[in-house]
């Protein structure tokens, strides 16, 4: 019997890693950030510059390919490809955003913005894949935490363009083109499929909570320096600690394999090649394993057969929505931030609460109560119909809690969709299955946003006087109705895959145990 500490260290390792992959991932969501200043240097209406963030979606989502190669390659090649892709996307943004290229033609700044956020996909669909694999006994929690962090870094690259970076859309694309390939180039190494993470429920618990309380500091340390940097001024030097603060609360997730490494254990590997801890049995027996497969075959069949995929509706519109409204009023201003700025900044730390929130309590839901965890997506749609009615009656009081609460929702149906699929369908095609989902994103953002939302707005906006701009509640009015009534829909079609796929959760965990469900590890 051979005595290990393989297996414990590694999974933990990579799951600290790719919080900073992470960061890198989360450059789609800083869109809003430079579109006005990419709209004025361009010349273009409302409806061009939603059809940039059409293409925004697009590169987003669009990870078909990469999931495809995480099955065939191994991760540092798929993260080297989105590096890559996020150097030259937003590298050549840059050139067009400093006028270095002159008024390009609209299809070539769309295909540069389409390569950069592109980057997003490869970088995502290798860590959930990696991380997956790693965790296969707790995929609701680690999907939460990893689709959560995507969120929180958003907040974190809001904090350095409104901080460091002095609100300056030049200094950032700079930042996205530059600095996150070398941030994915570091982290290659670490991010990778291994020994899957085999400790008892309590340790395995516990190092879950530190890095879920981590997460929650870093999110409330944000919003509190969101809120402050609207009244207090600040020095360069007080920028520059604030940011020292938000990096050693990234890096806190490696506390737990140092932990692992001054205070070792010894893991005992079988002859079969499953992992024990002191005296527990092995932890999935073989033929459970075939019993699984077996099932798990005619059950993808049968989901196939369902056409009651739920609804994706494009929330991210509503930033845009946001930045195009209230930049005529207010520029950003040095040492202030603007109202696109909060409003990104709640958006993502709400979409960060929703993800790091729905897959712990979805976890907690399936294996208590055999609960199917769309019945979260049914909760949140209903609450977003809600949401757009809000917005829809143009309440000023309302529209920070509802971007916030947008958010959430939002985030609670990724951290969903990812368990979901992987329970469905097993993890040895996941990254495959989980970005052909993903792809409702970039099909809503084109019919809600380009379709519908850009031509209301500058419909309207014919109506004034003010040229390309449209003032006042009248303006996505009709838009927001519109995706109330979607998400209607959205909910009567969350309660049928509910209901049709409860068979699922009955089977894998049936015996109501807390400890690790019964699940494939292929």
């Amino acid at each position: 019997m051979v005595q290990v500490k393989a297996g414990t260290r590694p999974p933990w390792v990579g799951l600290a890693a790719a919080v900073w992959v992470q960061l890198a991932a989360a450059n789609p969501y800083t869109f809003p950030l430079y579109s006005g200043t990419l709209k004025t240097v361009l010349g273009y209406d409302q409806q061009r510059l939603t059809l940039m963030g059409v293409a925004n979606d697009i590169g987003e989502n669009f990870g078909i390919i990469p999931g495809i190669l995480c099955s065939w390659v191994p991760s540092w090649i798929v993260l080297g490809v989105g590096a890559l892709l996020c150097f030259v996307g937003y590298g050549a943004v840059w050139l067009v955003v400093t006028k270095t290229v002159i008024r390009p033609p609209f299809w070539v700044v769309w295909i540069a913005l389409l390569l950069g956020a592109n980057s997003s996909a490869w970088l995502i669909t290798t860590v959930l894949v990696a991380n997956m694999k790693n965790f296969p006994h707790s995929r609701g929690t680690v999907s939460g935490i990893l689709k959560g962090y995507v969120g929180l870094c958003a907040a974190v690259l809001t904090q350095l363009y409104s901080g460091i970076l002095d609100e300056s859309p030049t200094n950032l694309l700079i930042l996205l083109a530059l600095c996150l390939p070398l941030v994915c180039l570091l982290m290659m190494y670490f991010v990778r499929p291994c020994t899957p993470a085999t400790e008892d429920d309590e340790l395995q618990h516990g190092h879950f909570l530190f890095t879920q309380i981590a997460c929650v500091i870093l999110a409330l340390y944000l919003l509190g320096t969101t809120i402050l940097d609207e009244f207090l001024p600040k020095s360069s030097t007080s920028k520059y600690a604030m940011f020292g603060v938000t990096v050693l609360l990234l890096l806190s997730p490696l506390v737990i394999p140092v932990k692992m490494t001054i205070f070792k254990n010894v893991y005992n590997i079988r002859p079969n090649g499953l992992v024990s801890l002191g005296k527990l049995s092995p932890l999935l027996p073989p033929d459970l394993t075939q019993t699984y497969l077996a099932n798990s075959v005619s059950l993808a069949q049968t989901y196939y057969d369902d056409d009651s995929d739920d609804e994706d509706d494009d929330v991210d519109m509503l930033l845009a929505v946001g930045e195009g409204a209230v930049s005529r009023n207010r520029r950003p201003r040095r040492a202030k931030n603007d109202g696109t700025t909060i409003l990104l900044c709640l958006f993502s730390l709400g979409n960060f609460f929703g993800r790091l929130a729905g897959g712990t309590i979805s976890e907690h839901l399936v294996k208590s109560r055999t609960l199917p965890r769309p019945v979260l997506m049914t909760c949140t749609q209903i609450i977003m119909a809600i949401t757009y009615l809000l917005l829809a009656l143009a309440l000023e009081t309302s529209l920070y809690a509802a971007t916030a609460c947008l958010g959430i929702c939002y985030g609670v149906q990724f951290s969903v969709m990812i368990p979901t699929t992987s329970e469905l369908f097993g993890l040895k095609n996941f990254g495959l299955f989980y970005n052909f989902m993903a792809l409702g994103n970039p099909l809503g953002a084109f019919l809600f946003s380009s379709l519908l939302a850009g031509y209301l707005y500058d419909k309207e906006a014919a109506k004034g006087s003010t040229g390309s701009s449209c003032v006042g509640p009248n303006c996505f009015r009709l838009t927001f109705f519109i995706l109330a009534g979607c998400c209607a829909l959205g909910t009567f079609l969350s309660v049928i895959l509910s209901v049709r796929i409860k068979p699922v959760y009955q089977m894998l965990y049936g015996g109501g145990s807390s400890r690790a469900p019964r699940a494939s590890l292929h």
